[in-house]
């Protein structure tokens, strides 16, 4: 489904009054829709997508290779295209399963305790393997990284991260901690960061506890994408904030997608360190740096501004955007998806993606909602407890 014309200028999305419920389902089928939007054509530049699809895509295509998916890339021979989702949705998913397990807040303790047992103790179906398999099987290098750390080299989970390629592999499938701390982006933030810490470290750790702190703002009644990224820049440390100032500054001169998206990768260059060839990165790709950032969320936020919120035009405009567009789709599809709801993301696209991928794409969702109820209520509860014994020594002589 390609389309030769330019994509549609976004139209101003109306106030929602979205339940918890509902957000929490948008945000997560449309990190997954997004994410099986970007699979098919990530790694290519925007004129490679245009020559090969005729156009922008303007929906769900097959494999870059066609018949060929399996041989083409033998280091990769994954089925990405048709619908299905890639390893951010088979991580975020898995997160979710941990949430469910331990039924409160996480730490990087859960990363080694139950995360890792996901990814290599239960066989799940891996679209892209067309199979079932360990999800250790289809997760890529990184992420291979926390089995690697945790399991066999028992490393303290709190530092596993150290050592690892920074990328995006963390902040991916950090959208659940966002929403199990629902409307409270600080604690999103804190949280996210000490799980993404048996990870990764420096500005991909920060990334994760960045868009964690974004899906949390994008919750919060009355939430806009202005509002998601002012909060963004409230906590953002280093070059993570300096990227998404510097994005989000270009994003807010255009109001389309189509006209964004060369003037968002001009912006983010600066601060990424892979470089203009996506497959052939630089010497200095992916170490810790102070000064840099990913590439992933920055641009997701500016596709966020750029369309004004809508979900549509802020996927299609990140899968466009070539390069690592399926996490970047995952981003704003889950940011545009917890600010207005399920009902933001195209019915006909989830669908398609639930029946390609086999997934039930509202069972996470589920999950997430009962947690977060949960969390809240143990945390009203430690609250009290809290101002209870301050208010007692407070009150002392």
């Amino acid at each position: 489904m390609t389309s030769t014309a330019p994509l549609a200028p976004t139209r101003s999305a109306p106030p929602t009054t979205s339940t918890l419920d509902d957000r929490i389902a948008g945000a997560l089928i449309g990190a997954a829709v997004g994410d099986a939007l970007g699979g098919p054509v990530e790694g290519r530049p925007p004129e490679d997508i245009v020559a090969r699809h005729g156009g922008r895509i303007t929906g769900i295509v097959g494999p870059w290779d066609g018949d060929a998916w399996r041989t083409a890339r033998p280091i990769a021979p994954y089925h990405k295209g048709d619908g299905h989702v890639t390893d951010d949705t088979l991580m975020t998913h898995a997160l979710v399963r941990v949430y469910g397990k331990v039924r409160d807040h996480l730490d990087a303790y859960a990363v080694a305790d139950h995360l890792v047992p996901e990814l290599i103790a239960n066989l799940r179906w891996i679209p892209e393997l067309e199979a079932e398999a360990l999800p250790l099987q289809r997760i890529f290098l990184a992420e291979k990284w926390i089995v690697a750390r945790l399991h066999y080299g028992h490393v303290d989970p709190r530092e596993a991260g150290a050592g690892n390629i920074v990328n995006c592999g963390a902040a991916m499938y950090m959208a659940p901690v966002g929403l199990v701390n629902a409307g409270d982006p600080r604690a999103a933030y804190a949280e996210a960061l000490d799980v993404a810490g048996a990870h990764q470290s420096s500005y991909g750790r920060e990334a994760a506890g960045v868009f964690a702190a974004a899906v949390a703002a994008a919750c919060a009644p009355g939430a806009g994408p202005t509002s998601v990224v002012e909060t963004c820049l409230a906590l953002a440390k280093d070059g993570t904030r300096a990227a998404i100032e510097a994005v989000c500054e270009t994003a807010a001169r255009h109001r389309d997608v189509e006209g964004a998206l060369r003037p968002l990768r001009e912006a983010v260059a600066p601060f990424d360190t892979v470089g203009p060839d996506y497959r052939a990165p630089s010497l200095g790709a992916r170490r810790p740096s102070r000064l840099h950032s990913i590439e992933e969320l920055p641009v997701a936020l500016g596709m966020l501004l750029a369309a004004d919120g809508d979900y549509r035009q802020a996927v299609l405009g990140s899968v466009n955007y070539g390069r690592d567009c399926d996490s970047i789709a995952t981003m704003s599809g889950a940011l545009a998806g917890a600010l207005h709801g399920e009902g933001a993301v195209p019915a006909e696209w989830a669908r398609a993606v639930g029946e390609a991928s086999r997934l039930d794409l509202h069972a996470p969702a589920r999950t997430v909602a009962e947690v977060a109820r949960e969390v809240f209520a143990r945390d009203t509860a430690r609250r009290r407890t809290h101002e209870a014994a301050f208010i007692a020594l407070a009150a002392r002589p």
